[in-house]
């Protein structure tokens, strides 16, 4: 899932042109994906996406980029052509089998609401209540969906995006603990930026984290990723953090 930040405009662009970069990597890998639930800016790009990725060992490679993005560049959208830096919240869930027992809901803790769906997807759209939010109460996460054809596939759909939710939230509070024990300073939410892409006044995508940069911004947006994600796994296996979990997100 992609997240604008604070920023207006220019921040929903960033997570529009995030989306598109990871489009183009899984594309090079020949990846499935389906975007399931958006959120459009109100001038352009986008508020938040979910999209999911169907492939061998996705997840793995995906958990690198959970985190904080910050993109530094001239704005198009401002007309004294000053430089704005931005950021956008990128999280990476794992996918969870229907039948798995560690992930069980209790609808007694879960708010189910319905409403029209926006943007692109038919004639349905706008004419029935389609879309549909979970809430789990006790933790306050939300999964919706909005990009099926029918309320009962939103449901089934937004109920996979909880029980990762969920999962990812158990899999975090383990690192936390590991990492409270090893005595590391602990940082969460927004203040976890992993990895700045400049623009102006001069080309350079580089990751906080691993100190791993290039000039040739270009090529990262449109997808070329791969050594960005393997140093941050290389990072992890060799005592950085814990190492990624299940295959696909």
């Amino acid at each position: 899932m992609i997240s604008a930040g604070a920023g207006g405009t220019e921040a929903t662009d960033w997570a529009e042109m995030l989306l598109r970069m990871y489009l183009r990597w899984a594309e090079r890998h020949r990846f499935h994906t389906e975007i399931v639930d958006q959120q459009e800016g109100e001038s352009a790009g986008l508020k938040s996406v979910t999209l999911a990725v169907e492939a061998r060992r996705a997840y793995g490679w995906l958990r690198a980029e959970r985190g904080v993005h910050r993109l530094v560049r001239i704005s198009p959208f401002d007309s004294q052509n000053r430089r704005q830096t931005t950021f956008a919240l990128v999280e990476v869930l794992p996918e969870v089998e229907e039948d798995d027992p560690d992930i069980e809901l209790n609808w007694d803790e879960i708010r189910v609401d319905t409403y029209r769906s926006q943007g692109a997807g038919g004639q349905h759209v706008n004419k029935t209540d389609s879309a549909v939010r979970l809430t789990h109460l006790p933790t306050n996460i939300v999964a919706q969906s909005q990009n099926e054809r029918s309320q009962t596939q939103n449901k089934e759909t937004a109920i996979k995006v909880l029980k990762a939710r969920l999962l990812e939230r158990r899999l975090e509070e383990k690192e936390a603990e590991i990492r409270e024990l090893k005595g590391e300073h602990i940082t969460a939410g927004w203040g976890n930026q992993i990895r700045s892409y400049v623009l102006h006044p001069y080309q350079m995508v580089k990751d906080l984290r691993t100190g791993v940069e290039t000039s040739n911004t270009g090529a990262v947006l449109d997808g070329d990723l791969d050594t960005f994600m393997q140093a941050e796994l290389e990072r992890l296996a060799t005592g950085g953090g814990s190492e990624a979990g299940p295959e696909t997100a």
